[in-house]
Formats: C-alpha cells, structure tokens, sequence
C-alpha cells in the first residue's frame, strides 16, 4: 500500500496535472488503497489516511482530520461506512468546511448510485467546501463486495446469501472506479460533475453466482432471503442489531430494482470500457486449481 511518502524513484512521470499532496481517506479500504497506489505510480505524494498508517485519519474522531488535511492539495473523500449512514452528513459539513479552511483545491468524494440519503451528505459537502473544485463518483455495488467484502466468506463456502431476489445490478470493478476517481483528482474538467459509474451491464446474483462458479471450478449457489432474514444472519455474525437492520435495509433500497441499468461513466472519463463481472471472475477465481 502505498504510504505517506513522496514517489521520487528515477524514471517516475509526474502525470499530477499539478496536484502534488493527496489525501486518501479509508485509505485501508478496497477503494481506498487503490486509488493511494495509482496516484504514488503518477508521482503524487499520497497521505494513506487511516486509523492506524501513517497519517492518522478515523472518520470516527473529527480531530484527526484537519491534520491530515493541512497542506494537502487535494482528497479523495470515502466515508465509511456509507455515505448513507447516520452521521454522514454531519461528518461531510464539518470535514469540507475543514477543507476549505486548509487551502485543498481539489476534492473527490464517493457516493452511491441510487441511495437519497447520499445526496444529502453530497450536497452538505458541496456547500461547506465552498470554493473548492468538487466532483462526485456515485458508484454501483462492486464487484469486490464477493472477493474481498462482507460476501466473500460465503461464496468461499459455496452459497451466496443475499437480499436482492431475481433484481439485477451493473457490478462495478473497484478498479476501474479507481481509475476513475484518479483522474477526477489529477485532470481538469470535472469540478462541479456527478459521474456515476457501472458495469457494463446489469447481472443477477444468480447469474454471479453460476460465473463464479464457472470461474472458480466449485459450485456456488445464491439464496434469496428477505431484508428480515439477511438482518437476523448478520446479527448472528456478530453485527449489533441496530448496525444489521441498516445493512440489510441498505441492500434491499439498493436492489429494489431502481438501479438496474448501465451507465457510460467509465468509458466518459476514461475513454474505455468498464471491465465486466464473468472478466473480473475469470481473474479472481481463474488461477490455478488445488
């Protein structure tokens, strides 16, 4: 992962477009440690903030925050745990005013595609880093939600439990967001955009399922549950009840079948097509067999 250190091996481009000081918040997180690596690759100096790296940064703690932000040109903004929790937009009210206050001239804040109560922490952000060059990535659900996330350990065991029923999604690669969040920060032209990003095309979690299985050479099964049952399973992971019942009311808003179209985002802000679910599979489940 890339650390709080400036990029000045030999033969290093600096494709910045001027933005030297970077700041990457959940910078532990999948989107997070991507972005912090390809903006070090640019030549940018990458301040990874996280409760326990290099430059200390909690979302839970509002005094680690101006801190991280002093000096920094720019930040990539990716409140945890959504941008549609309790508190999101309390947090992005204080965090842009502390912004602005810093000097940052360039902020990039992931939000989700489809959830209102992201657009009112998007807007609390807008207005309280007034002056700053703001764009928004509002993004679909990842693909590394079934690799590296909550789902992952259950598509390990062969069953894929999930409250989405026969609803489809435009799976989005947490690569290619990457790749697009990196250029919002480092290129002009996309103060003031909201850019939502997706797949290519809309899957089904059965049809994940079966290319996962394709993919991986084990059978993999999805069960539909209902928001209810998906609550109770978390909480007997572990999840304190309250904490649960959002989830799982979160992934049923999402996947209520509002969000089940493509967007072009990706090929609009990098010229190329979006890396699709069975490619993605083909990379993280294709490797060699035991």
């Amino acid at each position: 992962m890339t650390t709080n250190t400036p990029n000045t091996q030999a033969g290093t481009t600096d494709s910045t477009g001027g933005i030297r000081t970077v700041l990457v918040t959940s910078a532990s997180g999948k989107t997070g440690r991507r972005v912090a690596e390809r903006l070090g690759e640019r030549g940018a100096t990458v301040r990874a903030g996280s409760r326990t790296g290099a430059t200390p940064f909690d979302w839970e703690d509002p005094a680690t925050w101006a801190p991280a932000l002093r000096g920094a040109d720019a930040a990539y903004v990716a409140y945890y745990p959504d941008l549609a929790a309790p508190g999101a937009v309390e947090a992005m009210r204080t965090f842009g005013a502390l912004a602005a206050g810093s000097g940052v001239r360039r902020l990039t804040l992931l939000s989700g595609r489809g959830e209102p109560e992201a657009l009112v922490a998007e807007e609390a952000l807008r207005v309280a880093a007034d002056g700053v060059e703001l764009t928004v990535v509002r993004a679909s659900f990842f693909s590394q939600n079934f690799s590296e996330g909550m789902l992952a350990e259950g598509v390990a065991e062969g069953e894929l439990v999930f409250p989405a029923g026969d609803t489809a999604e435009p799976f989005i690669d947490v690569d290619d967001l990457a790749d697009v969040v990196v250029e919002t920060l480092t290129a002009d032209g996309h103060a003031g955009r909201v850019h939502e990003v997706t797949g290519p095309r809309p899957v089904g979690f059965a049809e994940i399922a079966a290319e996962i299985a394709r993919a991986s050479g084990r059978p993999v099964a999805y069960r539909a549950v209902s928001e209810a049952e998906y609550a109770a399973l978390l909480t007997g992971f572990g999840l304190p009840a309250a904490e649960a019942g959002w989830y799982a009311a979160l992934f049923a808003t999402l996947l209520d079948g509002h969000n089940a179209s493509a967007t072009d985002g990706v090929k609009r802000v990098l010229g190329r097509e979006p890396r699709s679910f069975a490619a993605f599979a083909a990379e993280v489940w294709g490797g060699p067999r035991a």
